[in-house]
């Protein structure tokens, strides 16, 4: 927890920003400010933390000049393109950013915002919540402890899920690169990242394969109209908006998302009105997306380990699933169970279970595994405390897990094995006990 209360300006009112915000308050620190385009969320926001007038605006430009005495940081979750801009802003002014992954979606602007607070001397951070998940730790521990001998290779899965992924990278915000970036930044930038911090090294040579495959007219099947609404299809397709998202009503969690990116009334009438004229009711071979929607990438890394990682809109939602492949052993993992095979032992199988979701004081508050509260309070607490050790992935080391996303997509598009440019000044991977 925080020894004081930091004051946290929040940058978008979307549903990140939200969660994030109710974080940083169960985490001792306080939302001082909003800015928000959209007048509804806003004021919702604002209520919501009880936000007077002066503290809300509807840019961020606004408020970095008119309420910055207000804040000591700021949270930024605007869209993955309008995060450079005001990074390198409140860093020239001297608050402390901490930042929705990716970093952006070009590495110009990324090393900008390096340079920046680096200029400044500002503490900043991406929201990496992979890296603070319990799972995470405890398999930190495992591997430390040599439980499985070393380590040779890891096998790591992103199930996004069908529902998902058309609602966000066919029909929704991701779905074109040049509107957000990536599936792969997108989706999995913490991913890469993460596969770092467990490995222990830097990627040094990077491949990857994958393309949109399904999401495309020539796959529309007979019958199939623009909107699921008008389809005459429509109850036999996987990808049905009305059925995702009338399901959703009278689920709290679930109006909160995903149907709070369709409407933000959580009524029949409302819904059906939005599947009508928005985007989210809109035919899923009848989009105009971009992104992938499967893709595998290989890594090889400075120690000799090597990894693979597969994300894909082809299956159930769920958790990530990893497998490590060690000399004496293996590990098998969900995020919420860990189980150890350990060739030495008679039985061969002993069991470690990690509960990946915490209960804390509002069971609403417990996303992400309780990674994003971790991330969160971990930069909070560096500010109050000034030991930036307990951020667990900085700056540099942040920057560096965006480049082997950029060199696997240059991979994928020129099917050849990248070699990654050596490390930042700065750079330690050793893996770090939590």
């Amino acid at each position: 927890m925080t020894t004081a209360a930091v004051r946290v300006a929040v940058l978008g009112a979307g549903i990140r920003g939200t969660s994030h915000s109710r974080h940083i308050r169960r985490a001792g620190g306080v939302v001082a400010a909003i800015a928000e385009p959209d007048a509804g969320r806003r004021h919702r926001f604002a209520a919501e933390h009880d936000l007077p007038a002066e503290a809300c605006f509807s840019d961020w430009r606004e408020l970095a000049r008119l309420a910055v005495h207000r804040c000591d940081a700021v949270l930024i979750t605007t869209q993955d393109h309008d995060h450079a801009e005001p990074c390198v802003r409140f860093a020239e002014l001297g608050r402390h950013i901490l930042c929705e992954k990716p970093m952006a979606p070009t590495e110009a602007d990324a090393v900008g915002m390096v340079e920046a607070v680096e200029r400044a001397g500002v503490i900043f951070a991406v929201l990496h919540s992979l890296r603070y998940m319990p799972y995470t730790d405890a398999l930190v521990r495992l591997l430390a402890e040599g439980r499985i001998g070393r380590l040779v290779s890891v096998q790591h899965l992103e199930p996004v899920g069908a529902w998902h992924f058309a609602h966000s990278y066919v029909r929704g915000n991701w779905r074109r690169e040049d509107l957000s970036s990536s599936l792969l930044m997108a989706k999995c930038c913490h991913d890469l990242d993460w596969l770092s911090h467990i490995i222990g090294a830097r990627a040094t040579q990077v491949a990857s394969f994958g393309g949109l495959t399904h999401f495309r007219p020539e796959q529309r099947p007979p019958g199939a109209a623009e909107r699921c609404l008008d389809c005459a299809v429509e109850s036999d397709c996987p990808y049905s908006a009305p059925r995702l998202y009338l399901s959703c009503l009278g689920d709290p969690g679930r109006e909160q998302w995903p149907l709070a990116a369709v409407t933000n009334t959580p009524t029949e009438e409302a819904v059906t009105r939005a599947l009508r004229d928005g985007p989210y009711g809109r035919c899923v071979y009848a989009c105009d997306n971009d992104v992938v929607d499967h893709q595998v990438v290989a890594l090889d890394y400075s120690n000799g380990v090597t990894a693979t990682h597969t994300v894909t809109a082809f299956t159930d939602m769920g958790h990530r699933q990893t497998r490590l492949f060690g000399t004496h052993g293996s590990i098998e993992t969900d995020c919420r169970q860990i189980t150890v095979h350990d060739f030495r032992a008679h039985p061969d199988i002993v069991t470690t279970t990690v509960d990946a979701h915490p209960s804390g004081p509002d069971p609403a508050l417990v996303d992400h595994g309780d990674g994003d509260h971790g991330a969160i309070a971990a930069f909070l607490t560096a500010i109050t405390s000034g030991d930036v050790a307990l951020i667990r992935t900085g700056p540099r080391e942040s920057l560096d897990s965006h480049r082997v996303v950029w060199a696997a997509e240059r991979a994928r598009r020129t099917r050849t094995t990248v070699a990654m440019p050596d490390p930042p000044e700065g750079i330690t991977m050793s893996r770090a006990m939590p």
